[in-house]
């Protein structure tokens, strides 16, 4: 049978005909014409890439420049490897589990606010038939990856532009990233398949103590207090952790389940798990503090580089002292998206 030649007609939206067209590019293009537009096209890619990466120095520290500004921290080396400190805490507080989730085949899995990728490269070769997504706003990820797992640099707080649903949504260590939670954790039950699971791991960095050893008006606490009241101010949640029950289950998850983790800093733990987490713990928040105050501090609290720098000083100071024996804790929340047979369990409406 020979094959049909109709014709159809082309589909243009109405508001398309409004947009003009590069006069040069009206009508036949010839090589002259295809070179210039790749070149022009070139240009334009290549000065896009560049913005992203195209980063802002402050204080002695490197700073993300897409969306320059919405994330307080650094990204550069050093905070990449406090980053990865950081994971290794959790490992061990989660008892060696990268995830808590009841997951056995996920398809399609995505790890929001990737950082430097660690947790989406551990899960892609643990899960080699999957297709591990990280999205952040810095493009720090490692280039050599399993080949299932690619990074997109994206801000999560913006429309959300996947075709197809996922059956794992990741998100961990969010703290002072995120200005509308309850809308994130919707966004998130939104774009995963019936059936499938969204898991939640964060900190509450509201310092105790077993023993009280803590002063109420020590430098450790007077410290914590203001840092989280310039957050506030910004429209920040510093302390995420407490509400992710809450916040999941008001979008509507079920089989909702919530761990909570006692985060010691140092080694005063007797128990030899929870001294392994202290001490991992005493490293991330020790090394992270430049990163964790520069920004704030300077930007907001009129403090100078080395005022700051004094301030750092007198904190590991305290956290070095035996007689102090601080921790706060990290919630786990995880929770299933209802099955609903009735409308397509992949494709985003």
């Amino acid at each position: 049978m020979a094959a049909s030649t109709a014709s159809h007609p082309r589909s243009i939206h109405p508001e398309a005909t409004q947009i003009a067209v590069e006069p040069s590019l009206v009508g036949h293009a010839n090589g002259d014409a295809d070179s210039a537009y790749d070149s022009e096209v070139n240009s334009y890619t290549t000065s896009l890439a560049s913005s992203v990466v195209n980063y802002k120095y402050e204080n002695g520290r490197r700073y993300h420049a897409y969306k320059e500004g919405s994330y307080l921290y650094p990204n550069d080396e050093k905070e990449s490897d406090r980053l990865d400190t950081a994971h290794k805490m959790i490992e061990v507080a989660l008892h060696g589990r990268l995830f808590t989730t009841p997951i056995t085949n996920p398809k399609r899995v995505l790890d929001i606010g990737t950082g430097t990728g660690i947790w989406a490269i551990e899960f892609g070769d643990r899960f080699p038939h999957a297709d591990v997504v990280g999205n952040d706003l810095s493009p720090i990820q490692p280039r050599w990856v399993p080949p299932n797992v690619h990074f997109e640099v994206d801000d999560v707080e913006a429309e959300w532009t996947y075709s197809q649903k996922f059956d794992f949504i990741h998100c961990r260590t969010m703290s002072a990233c995120i200005r509308d939670w309850p809308a994130l954790v919707k966004k998130c039950k939104e774009f995963t398949t019936p059936g499938g699971y969204c898991e939640f791991t964060d900190y509450d960095i509201q310092w105790t103590s077993p023993d009280n050893s803590l002063e109420p008006d020590g430098l450790l606490l007077t410290i914590n207090r203001q840092f989280f009241e310039g957050l506030e101010a910004q429209g920040l949640e510093g302390n995420p952790g407490r509400h992710l029950e809450k916040w999941v289950k008001e979008a509507g998850f079920e089989d909702v389940h919530v761990l909570k983790l006692p985060l010691p800093c140092g080694t005063w733990p007797k128990e030899k798990r929870l001294k392994e987490i202290g001490a991992w713990n005493y490293l991330q928040t020790t090394e992270g503090l430049e990163g964790f105050l520069s920004a704030l501090y300077t930007r907001q609290l009129g403090y100078s580089k080395q005022e700051v720098e004094v301030l750092i000083a007198k904190i590991i100071k305290e956290l070095r002292d035996p007689k102090i024996h601080g921790l706060y804790w990290l919630y786990n929340v995880y929770g299933r998206v209802p099955m609903d047979k009735s409308k397509s369990s992949e494709e985003v409406e």
